[in-house]
């Protein structure tokens, strides 16, 4: 079975001379179109490097604008020339000059002689198929397109606009059905002679020239109206993002390439010197007659375009800034948040890393500096515990602390006093674990002396801003997991509320906590409680803190494991 290729070239024709010529080699015609636009010396250039075979030669130019109908006519020009010059051809096979062989022509040829009456073209109707990824789909044929999506925007989206406001709608002619599919495809000579030498071709022509894209759309719906049989699936590799725009194959695709088993891929780097080498040499390979197996490579394609639109959980980076709810995670992994604890407990921090295993930081935003673990002053991923730095973007600064550490949960305290920018984001992150002791500045400031008067009003600010971060943590439409406890109702049972924490944190944990952290001293929070209330400050958040003092003073066999008398 002959076969001939039409090629449309617009860049790098000196790799399309080289395809040209592979296959012209093997004995199938090539006609080469080159846009209009491209300049004179850039064709007489790959003129020159085909001169050498009578099996290219070149057809009349036009400017292939994309979008355009002048992609149809450059089409039909080549191939009248293929059809009138090359009697022995039976398929044509339409490539642009990015495409790239991936099988030996006789391979090919074989696989055409067994369907020799079959037209590979990808022909799909807009209403049965969601076919287009992004753009127009139905209205691309009742609407009219006379400007430049690319050049004339503003007029395009304008006129677009202007049209369905008047409820324009283009009469469809001669009862067509459009029909949309990729752009190569290869036809047999019976249906493409039937489609140029058709009676109302002319009618057609006028018709697809006002629809966009009409490359698309134009031989794809003309073969169901002349076509015995279609096979609607192109025999070119060719793979789209979410955008509609074409994945480019570079050198580490070989593998992937062949294992699609495909005749021929698009769109090939001019750069991918490799891939040319490899799959233009002339090495003798076995003879195959597998199908074409696209399929075996969607997969990973599927997963690349997924990544591409949502990108990683947690990950921020210039080139992927995801919108704003529309993550597909916020940060990279769990992490915990125990508010309030480091003024209850003395050298919490330690211990949390001692009992569970992992780095545990100290105020990561205490409003000196990062306090990371261990005292260091550089984190990974060259974190600076630079207060000011942090405080430019918190959001930033956690995100990066959780993507640079993954794979290991991160824990950390917080206080009143710290810079709680960021909690608004943590509540929103299904990530993150926070454990509020509300009202715990009160026991740091009972062991202040001086100006009580300013001691009150420093209390006064501290509550206030606990009281907003609640608020945000109770609101509709959290996904951390928060638990909350107020100070009285903490220290009555501190063992059941971290042990709570911890089987969150290491659900397989087999036992119970068989270290405590040590309690500060709590004598007097009680009398400085009540000096609040008496000078006009109610400690709201504290809770009912008169049974302190009596858990305080409750025989040893009664007391709290966790109370310092």
């Amino acid at each position: 079975m002959h076969v001939g290729f039409i090629m449309l070239c617009h860049t790098a024709l000196d790799r399309a001379a080289a395809v040209a010529r592979y296959w012209a080699d093997d004995g199938a015609p090539v006609v080469v179109h080159v846009d209009s636009r491209v300049a004179r010396e850039e064709l007489d250039a790959m003129q020159a490097a085909c001169a050498g075979s009578a099996d290219i030669s070149f057809s009349r130019r036009y400017a292939c604008e994309w979008g355009t109908f002048g992609l149809v006519r450059a089409t039909q020009a080549a191939a009248e020339r293929m059809l009138a010059f090359h009697p022995e051809v039976q398929h044509i096979f339409l490539v642009s000059g990015s495409c790239l062989p991936l099988r030996p022509l006789r391979e090919l040829q074989a696989y055409l002689a067994a369907q020799p009456e079959t037209d590979f073209i990808e022909s799909v109707t807009t209403s049965d198929v969601g076919w287009t990824a992004g753009g127009l789909d139905g209205e691309r044929f009742t609407l009219r397109f006379p400007f430049s999506w690319r050049r004339q925007r503003r007029l395009f989206d304008g006129y677009t606009r202007l049209q369905r406001r008047l409820g324009v709608k283009r009469h469809i002619p001669l009862g067509l059905v459009p029909h949309l599919g990729s752009q190569w495809w290869c036809l047999t000579r019976r249906t493409l002679s039937a489609i140029l030498n058709d009676p109302n071709r002319p009618i057609y022509d006028r018709y697809f020239r006002r629809v966009w894209i009409p490359d698309e759309s134009y031989f794809q719906t003309l073969a169901r109206l002349h076509s015995t049989q279609i096979e609607s699936r192109p025999l070119t590799l060719a793979k789209f993002d979410h955008e509609g725009m074409p994945h480019v194959f570079y050198d580490d695709h070989l593998q992937l390439l062949r294992r699609s088993e495909c005749f021929v891929a698009r769109k090939i780097w001019p750069g991918a010197t490799g891939l040319y080498s490899a799959f233009l040499s002339r090495t003798v390979s076995e003879h195959r007659v597998s199908e074409p197996s696209p399929g075996k490579i969607d997969r990973l394609f599927a997963k690349a375009a997924e990544r591409r639109k949502l990108g990683r959980p947690g990950l921020y980076m210039q080139s992927r800034f995801p919108r704003a709810s529309h993550e597909t995670g916020r940060t990279a992994g769990p992490y915990s948040v125990f508010h309030g604890f480091s003024a209850l407990f003395e050298d919490f921090d330690a211990w949390l890393s001692k009992t569970l295993g992992l780095r545990a930081h100290g105020h990561l935003f205490a409003p000196g500096r990062a306090e990371f673990a261990g005292g260091d002053s550089v984190f990974n991923g060259a974190l600076s515990d630079s207060a000011a730095l942090r405080d430019y973007n918190p959001r930033a600064f956690l995100t990066n602390l959780l993507w640079n550490t993954r794979g290991e949960r991160q824990c950390f305290l917080s206080c009143a006093g710290d810079n709680l920018a960021g909690v608004g984001f943590m509540a929103g992150d299904a990530n993150a674990q926070l454990s509020v002791v509300t009202g715990a500045w009160a026991v740091a400031l009972s062991g202040v002396k001086g100006d009580f008067t300013a001691i009150r009003r420093e209390a006064a600010r501290l509550q206030r801003v606990e009281s907003d971060m609640l608020a945000v943590l109770r609101a509709p439409g959290v996904k951390a997991s928060v638990r909350i406890w107020s100070l009285a109702d903490f220290v009555e049972n501190p063992m059941d509320a971290i042990q709570s924490v911890f089987d969150e944190i290491n659900p397989r944990a087999p036992h119970r906590l068989a270290e405590v952290p040590r309690m500060v001293d709590l004598t007097g929070l009680t009398a400085f409680l009540q000096r609040l209330k008496n000078q006009g400050m109610l400690p709201t958040l504290v809770g009912d803190y008169s049974q302190i003092d009596d858990m305080l003073a409750a025989p040893p066999e009664r007391a709290r494991p966790y109370l310092v008398r």
